[in-house]
């Protein structure tokens, strides 16, 4: 059964032919962060022939080949010893779980046919599983008005099954509060590392960027991937049509045609005032709409990540 668990979770999120498409390619930190180069390690081997650190207590999925029995003897519980070269790169996912993201994805789309939820779900899983093949730590935290999980920081070849199972149960949630979640996990997050926000941004923009501010003034590199349907860019509806609000209810109905310029003009400054923030505090800002495959959206992305380095 733990099997079958498994292997439905590593399936649905990792399409084989997904990952060899990203298999050859690597998540690099342009910004300088604790410890080594980020993603490029002089060895492989934690915890061999590398200087020790400190303790830390057991989590889930730890190799048990680094407690030490020493201190369990005299303590009777589980420390992990921790060696200088895990301290390369954390990276902490941010996957917004709120009522919004699951939005349904439209019959006429192109991508694959799939909600924003799913989709940010997709490029969680294929950044966990880059960053974990390249020894670094990941976490994950689900959140929509407040953080829902949050699985800790392991680089290990077993969370990354762990971090599947998540995403595997995830479903769309409540109201959206990003800003309080972002400045709750920028507290929390102490070291130095690589956070990854992937969201569609329904929330106040001045909000948002003070949220990621607090991650760049604490010395974050911060990635922003903004997901949206395609008919939320554009109002592509032919008839008259009545929306609801996916988070309060609300309902109301238009005639798209009628408001199609304007609202297309809004929308793209909108898009464009998250654009400049993020810049304006080297925030790297990604407009992603779910009309394109995940995979060939992430592959673009690592693709001009390498042309920048």
């Amino acid at each position: 059964m733990i099997l079958r668990k498994k292997k439905q979770a590593i399936t649905r999120y990792l399409d084989p032919t997904v990952v060899s498409h990203l298999g050859n390619m690597e998540l690099k930190a342009r910004l300088i962060v604790e410890g080594f180069i980020a993603g490029l390690h002089r060895s492989p081997y934690h915890g061999f022939s590398v200087e020790f650190a400190e303790y830390r207590q057991y989590m889930q999925g730890d190799n048990i080949r680094d407690i030490d029995w020493k201190v369990f003897g005299k303590t009777d519980r589980f420390y992990m010893k921790v060696f200088e070269e895990e301290t390369n790169l954390k990276a902490t996912i941010l996957l917004d779980k709120s009522g919004s993201m699951g939005f349904p994805a439209a019959s006429n789309t192109g991508g694959g046919l799939v909600d924003k939820l799913t989709y940010g779900g997709l490029l969680a899983a294929s950044l966990s599983y880059l960053m974990i093949r390249q020894q670094d730590a990941v976490a994950l935290c689900l959140f929509d008005e407040v953080p829902r999980e949050l699985t800790p920081h392991r680089s290990v070849r077993k969370h990354l099954f762990y971090l599947l199972s998540a995403l595997e149960r995830l479903t769309p949630g409540e109201k959206t509060r990003i800003s309080s979640t972002l400045h709750s996990i920028a507290e929390r997050v102490k070291r130095r590392g690589l956070v990854v926000l992937i969201s569609d941004l329904m929330d106040r923009p001045e909000d948002v960027l003070m949220g990621l501010k607090h991650f760049r003034h604490r010395g974050h590199e911060v990635i922003v991937f903004h997901v949206l349907d395609p008919r939320e860019l554009d109002l592509d509806y032919r008839d008259e049509v009545e929306f609801q609000d996916m988070e309060t209810g609300r309902k109301i109905r238009v005639e798209p045609a009628f408001l199609k310029d304007e609202y297309a003009s809004d929308v793209r400054g909108w898009i464009d005032g998250l654009d400049r923030g993020c810049k304006s505090h080297q925030i790297d800002y990604n407009l992603l709409s779910t009309a394109t495959p995940f995979d060939q959206a992430l592959t673009a992305y690592l693709n001009k990540r390498v042309r920048l380095t």
